[in-house]
């Protein structure tokens, strides 16, 4: 009996929306390539372990997480961390400055996706080249001796560029999900999981909890390959406080929820947080008011806040992206608003002064 053409119809199940599959280098061939020397290891490990230390209270400087919003120019990007260390040096006994060197950015819906996905602006998205870039430069960041700091989105990337990282965070629209939970288990540097896009401090502690259990799950090895990944559980992760759909989350009230919820969970009540986003009303201008009114608690007593993050570049403001890379101001953010270099020592200094007034 004759089959019907119908019949010998091969249906394909898989791959159906895929367009293309590039085979990346494995981490252990990038890592090779752009390897660390024993002195910039060592840096990176002092690092980790300051910031461990402002965590439990052995050091009271303040942890400043301070930076462009993301790295797209690699120029104006070095620029930057060229005055940032300079004047990390002159703060340093009361301020722990660590540069934010964003390489990856979530999108609410769509848009540019950071320096490591689409490296040339140009919607090739070479991230082979990404990923080397994104090394480079935080090699050229350590080099100058500032600590670096990053959020972790894709949980790929941290094989590439995770052993250059002194601090890591996990964004609102992550710190719910399992993968990123187990992901932070693992990793080795402290790290801070942001409330909920509600405001929802809960979600950040549950991720702490979490994140500070073993886990195993799926991942890479260095050469790349499909593996299975036990870890022993993150301690040196906090909560950050970014704000959320029903305002500013940093007031003295605020504060004192977050503790007690910290305190009912049994975790150390350690909290940062972040000058930007709903916390300065997704006006970039505002971040130095909100820092000052955290260093108000400070000098009144509060304990439990040990650093806030801040969005600077060398220009003030965004400017809309996609564009003609040529059109692009110099130094001017292509994701969220900044403030400017000029207010930002201004409000670095002004911070170095009140601190000096606070009972340690």
């Amino acid at each position: 009996m004759r089959r019907s053409a119908a019949s010998a119809i091969v249906h394909r199940t898989s791959d159906i929306n895929v367009v293309e599959t590039r085979v990346l280098p494995s981490p252990e061939q990038i890592v090779g390539e752009l390897p660390t020397n024993e002195s910039e290891a060592a840096f990176i490990a002092k690092s980790r372990q300051d910031v461990h230390r402002i965590i439990f209270g052995d050091d009271r400087r303040f942890l400043l997480l301070v930076g462009p919003c993301s790295i797209h120019d690699i120029a104006s990007g070095r620029d930057y961390a060229e005055r940032l260390a300079a004047l990390a040096k002159q703060v340093s006994d009361r301020i722990l400055i660590v540069m934010r060197v964003y390489f990856e950015k979530p999108r609410t819906t769509v848009g540019w996706k950071g320096l490591v996905m689409d490296p040339h602006l140009d919607g090739s998205h070479d991230i082979a080249a990404g990923l080397r870039i994104a090394r480079k430069f935080l090699l050229d960041v350590l080099a100058l001796g500032l600590p670096t700091a990053t959020e972790l989105l894709d949980p790929i990337t941290p094989q590439y560029i995770a052993d250059l990282i002194c601090w890591s965070a996990i964004g609102a629209r992550t710190a719910e999900s399992q993968t990123h939970r187990q992901m932070a288990s693992g990793l080795s540097m402290p790290l801070g999981f942001k409330n909920g896009t509600d405001g929802s401090i809960q979600t950040a502690i549950n991720a702490i909890k979490a994140a500070g259990q073993s886990h195993t799950f799926l991942g890479i090895d260095l050469q790349g390959r499909a593996s299975s990944v036990t870890t022993r559980g993150n301690p040196n992760c906090h909560v950050v406080l970014r704000g959320g759909s029903a305002g500013p989350n940093y007031s003295s009230a605020h504060i004192a929820q977050t503790e007690a919820l910290l305190e009912k969970a049994k975790l150390p009540q350690v909290i940062v947080v972040d000058c930007s986003h709903d916390n300065s009303s997704k006006q970039p201008e505002r971040q130095p008011e909100v820092l000052r009114a955290l260093v108000d608690q400070i000098v009144a007593g509060n304990q439990s806040i040990i650093g806030a993050k801040i969005e600077s570049n060398l220009g003030a403001g965004s400017q809309p992206f996609p564009q003609p890379k040529d059109a692009l101001r110099y130094g001017v953010s292509i994701t969220d608003g900044c403030i400017d270099w000029a207010s930002t020592e201004q409000t670095v200094l002004e911070l170095y002064q009140r601190l000096g007034t606070r009972t340690l």
